[in-house]
């Protein structure tokens, strides 16, 4: 109820912030019920889509229970991720200022959630170590890019709502003394805290990043730190100049600029930006109905009446102080509190600083590392420039030839385009030549017809001047008739006046059609003169055509004289370049040989030392286990089909050897590898399998340098037989396979069920040793009494109690081995990861048994000495065989765990243990014999000087044959151990064998028996050391 109460407080539609004693019950609630049920239950029911301030503080208090709530608040969370998208989705498509800064809110809240629960090593405070840092982001370069990505985006989310919520200020020209403005800055103190941790995280995987990539691969990367890193530090300084943030908390001030990363010193001077919150004042609570009770008397009361109160019952809690008391003890707070600050920030620059020197001299070392590192790349450096110069040489040959050629194609088309746009031109002109002269033909038949028209006209008009001439004459004749007979005809004048006139009529009507005539004749004349100068204009235009037509044919048959002519330099230059081709190709195909001939030659220098290892005596020192000789037979036996496969492309194309070069290169090593490993394999191997892997090795050798000797010769090349060397490598692989060891022929069922099977009879024979050990207690307890009961007990318990540390061991080397199954296995099951492992399997088998066996004997020779059947030295040895069997079994655990696991740390301290229980036993078994054993006391007083010298030769003749004695059984020893080393070299892997027994010599090397084991001449030692000459000795795997 106090939550919901502190809920409907801190949110509400009142344009002021949340206030902090709200926000802090709301994280109190969420710890004491280890969740955000309650406060989802609550906030679900809220008018959130009413009103964007109601939203906008729903999202500041939702921050807050995120960075400082139960850790539970993340996973309820995650199930209302639909609710938050859709109040930001809601407000981001209104037009709402509040509305603006809940959508970009709502976001940052989204992405906080993801980035937490998919990155669960960073609390949503984001307050972690660099240890912690160091572990989240691993060792893979890939993982490291996508934690900085993510992070990159996550700090983007963060300085957007800054900026909206500054951008907002601005405009709204807005104080952080109002309650407007506080509404709206409250929410960045949260942002201020996750942009510090961000901003240390991004530059601590940046330099990690930078130590592991190129430095142009990282360029984004860089690019977006130093816009983030200008945005992070214009929001820093900005939110440090507003009074409302100086008294909340305090901002870190960045540096001026940002790290350099191309320099890897650059880190230690990173400084880790630290925000503090000053202890809060306590807030007023909310008025309560108490009695207020002032502190002067009441108005009208005699203030003899304190006095007397003050006298009778003393004076109250704390006098009345004045304003300045107040004051000094405020001061005096205040100067504890800076002072405790100030230790605080001592010892965190102490921290600083050491933290600095260590990363200081880490990077020292690093420094050394790359100058060793660069010195060995400006080598590999200038040889590949010389490689590259060589290769780009030849590149820019090719190339030049390949320009040359395409130039010659590109002039080849550019003439013949030409060419078919001259055809094209041509066949134009001619078509408009032959229009012109189907024009010309038609205009001379329109000249035809004009000129006959013409004719005709003139033929007319002659026959009209004729007729005129004739009238005129014969008028002329009438006159010259009429003028001689006028007298005579004066009579007849007035009857010829009428013909007269008719006549001059007629005469009239001959004028008037002979204008008619000229008009007409005018009309012709000028249509001539137009038509004659339309056909002098087509003349024109056919000789402009013509002389068109001529020059055209002219160019035309230069161009193509031209371009046979470059057609043939094309043809010829063409000609040449495909001769320098050939060259070129000639000359790749001989290099490309001598490429291969050099690596087969080097092949050959490698397989001749490999051969020559043979029977060199400096290497008959070297051994090897069949298994490993079997590996690199069979990894041989697949060179030589890669070997086969590179040929058969080489032989399909000449120009690239590199296939056959790779495989020739790879098979030259296993090979050589293979009759190194025969050789050594050898040494360890019987008289008759070791000549016969020998002779094989040497003849692998031999089959190899001919096959290398093919490969040198260019006619032999492409009739090359690797066949010639498989034969001898399958002897290899079989002899091999004949050497291991016979134990290796466990099917994978059975050996994963003779390791839990022999875990399993060994905690049993621990258990029933336990029981036999009690049961004896009982007997002694009830057959002996006095010194004798009180030795027995001594050593029985320290029996036990050694019995119990086995038990322990047994159990935690289980749990370990089921550790090391887990991890090792993958997808294979426990049978095959066993079957996989047989040796180290094995081992776990034999050191098991010898627990088991050695837990057996300690219980019997208890049984013995406290019968009074048995020696104390039997129950000694026997806790220095147990002792070492444990030994073998934490060895053979420890050969496959992992050095930081748990169990491992239980089994070595369980070991430690055991050794400890077994020195008790020593212990006790020593002292228990000195108290029963009677010592009699040497009293030579009564002995003459005779007796004396006599009893002292009897004594050293008796060392004498205790001494002989005891070199004999030491020879005995060490025989029994030598073939107990030859047992456990039989039965275990031969890795094994040759880490744990003296080094065999070659066969044919005569060896020295080793030293026999001297009397020691040192000062005797306490009972609970123990070391090699108390029998304890490494632990061997041996299968019994």
């Amino acid at each position: 109820m106090l939550m919901a109460i502190s809920i409907s407080k801190a949110i509400n539609t009142q344009e002021a912030p949340v206030k902090e004693k709200h926000a802090r019950r709301i994280i109190l609630g969420t710890h004491h019920e280890k969740g955000a049920f309650t406060f989802w239950s609550y906030a679900i029911g809220l008018p959130l889509p009413s009103s964007s301030i109601l939203s906008w503080k729903f999202c500041h208090v939702l921050h807050k229970v995120l960075r400082d709530g139960h850790p539970n608040v993340l996973h309820d969370c995650q199930r209302y991720r639909s609710n938050i998208r859709e109040i930001g989705d809601l407000w981001g498509h209104l037009h709402d200022r509040y509305g603006q800064l809940v959508n970009v809110y709502t976001k940052l809240l989204l992405t906080k959630i993801s980035f937490h629960l998919k990155h669960p090593q960073f609390p949503a405070g984001l307050e972690v170590t660099d240890e912690v840092l160091e572990k989240a982001a691993g060792t893979d370069v890939n993982n490291i890019f996508q934690l900085t990505v993510e992070m990159f985006d996550y700090m983007d989310c963060e300085l957007k709502l800054s900026e909206s919520v500054f951008r907002q200020l601005n405009t709204a020209i807005a104080v952080s003394q109002m309650s407007s403005g506080q509404c709206r800055l409250a929410p960045l103190i949260q942002v201020i805290q996750d942009c510090s941790h961000l901003y240390h995280y991004t530059v601590k995987l940046l330099f990690k990043l930078h130590s592991c990539l190129p430095a142009d691969t990282l360029q984004g990367h860089r690019d977006r730190f130093h816009e983030q890193f200008h945005s992070l530090r214009n929001f820093f300084r900005r939110a440090s100049d507003m009074l409302y943030f100086k008294r909340l908390i305090q901002i870190p001030r960045l540096p001026e600029g940002p790290p350099n990363f191309l320099r890897a010193s650059a880190l230690a001077e990173h400084i880790k930006p630290v925000v503090v919150i000053p202890e809060e004042a306590p807030e007023d609570e909310e008025p309560e109905n108490l009695i207020e009770i002032s502190t002067g008397p009441p108005v009208g009361e005699p203030v003899v009446v304190a006095d007397l109160f003050d006298q009778t019952f003393g004076p109250p809690n704390g006098s009345v102080k004045d304003d300045r008391d107040l004051q000094i003890e405020s001061l005096k707070r205040e100067v504890e509190m800076l002072r405790s600050e100030l230790e605080k920030i001592k010892l965190e620059a102490q921290r600083y600083i050491a933290q600095l020197k260590s990363q200081v001299n880490a990077l020292e070392g690093e420094l050394e590392e790359q100058r060793k590192q660069k010195q060995k790349a400006l080598v590999d450096n200038e040889q590949l420039r010389h490689e590259l110069a060589q290769l780009r040489a030849a590149q820019l040959e090719g190339e030049r030839s390949q320009g040359l050629r395409e130039e010659a194609e590109r002039k080849a088309s550019a003439t013949e385009a030409r060419y078919n746009k001259l055809k094209e031109k041509h066949s134009e002109l001619v078509h408009v030549h032959a229009e012109l002269l189907r024009k010309n033909a038609d205009t001379a038949k329109q000249l035809t017809v004009t000129q006959q028209s013409q004719e005709e006209v003139a033929r007319v008009k002659e026959q009209l001047a004729f007729q005129v001439e004739q009238v005129k004459r014969e008028s002329e004749l009438k006159l010259e008739e009429q003028s001689d007979q006028l007298e005579k005809l004066k009579r007849e004048l007035e009857a010829k006046a009428g013909e007269l006139a008719r006549a001059q009529e007629a005469l009239s009507h001959t004028e008037q059609s002979k204008s008619e005539l000229s008009s007409r004749l005018d009309t012709l004349s000028a249509e001539k003169d137009a038509l004659s100068g339309a056909v002098r204009q087509r003349e024109a235009d056919l000789l402009a055509a013509q002389s068109l037509v001529r020059e055209t044919e002219a160019a035309l048959s230069r161009e193509q004289q031209r371009s046979s002519q470059e057609q043939g330099e094309l043809q010829g230059q063409l000609a040449e370049r495909e001769s320098q081709e050939q060259g070129l190709r000639q000359r790749l195909l001989d290099e490309q040989f001598a490429v291969l001939r050099g690596a087969a030659a080097e092949a050959a220098g490698i397989l001749q030392d490999a051969v020559s290892k043979l029977d060199d005596p400096l290497h008959l020192r070297c051994t090897s286990s069949p298994d490993y000789l079997v590996s690199r037979a069979q990894e041989a036996l697949d060179a030589v089909s890669t070997l086969e496969e590179g040929h058969a492309q080489y032989l399909t194309s000449l120009a690239d050897a590199s296939a056959l070069v790779a495989a020739l290169t790879r098979f030259s090593h296993l090979a050589a590898d293979t009759i190194i490993n025969g050789g050594a394999t050898s040494h360890l191997a019987p008289t008759d399998p070791a000549d016969r892997l020998i002779d094989t090795c040497r003849e692998c050798g031999a089959r190899a340098l001919e096959l290398m000797g093919q490969l040198q010769d260019q006619q032999a090349l492409r009739h090359m037989q690797a066949s010639l060397v498989r034969t001898p490598l399958q002897g290899i692989l079989q002899l091999g396979q004949e050497l291991k060891p016979k134990s290796l022929d466990v099917r994978q069922e059975e050996l994963g069920a003779m390791v839990d099977k022999e875990m399993a009879a060994t905690s049993a024979a621990i258990e029933d040793a336990v029981r036999r050990i009690e049961d004896m207690m009982n007997q002694a307890r009830h057959a002996s009494s006095g010194v004798k009961l009180e030795v027995n007990e001594r050593i029985l318990n320290s029996c036990t109690d050694l019995m119990k540390a086995i038990r322990l061991l047994v159990t935690t080397s289980t749990s370990l081995q089921k550790e090391i199954v887990e991890s090792g296995r993958g997808a294979a099951t426990q049978q095959e990861f066993y079957a996989k492992n047989s040796r180290w399997t094995e081992g776990l088998i034999s050191a098991s048994k010898a627990v088991g066996w050695g837990a057996t004997q300690l219980v019997e020779a208890a049984d013995k000495v406290v019968l009074h059947t048995g020696k104390y030295e039997e129950l000694i040895v026997c806790s220095h065989e147990i002792a070492a069997s444990t030994a073998q079994l934490v060895a053979a655990s420890k050969v496959k765990a992992n050095k930081h696991s748990p169990h491992l740390s239980r089994l070595q301290e369980c070991s430690r243990t055991v050794n400890e229980r077994a020195a008790n036993v020593v212990a006790s078994t020593k002292s228990g014999q000195e108290q029963i054993e009677d010592r009699d006391t040497m009293d030579f007083s009564g002995l003459s000087l005779i007796k004396l010298k006599k009893q002292e030769m009897e004594t050293q003749v008796r060392v004498l044959e205790l001494e002989k004695t005891l070199e004999a059984e030491r020879m005995r020893l060490g025989e029994l151990r030598k073939q107990h080393y030859v047992l456990a070299g039989a039965s275990g892997s031969p890795g094994e064998e040759a880490a744990i027994r003296p080094s065999t010599a070659p066969r044919s090397v005569t060896t020295k028996k080793p030293p026999l084991a001297q009397k020691p001449s040192v000062a005797p030692r306490q009972d609970h050391q123990l070391d090699k000459k108390d029998g304890i000795y490494p632990a061997q795997l041996v299968n019994y």
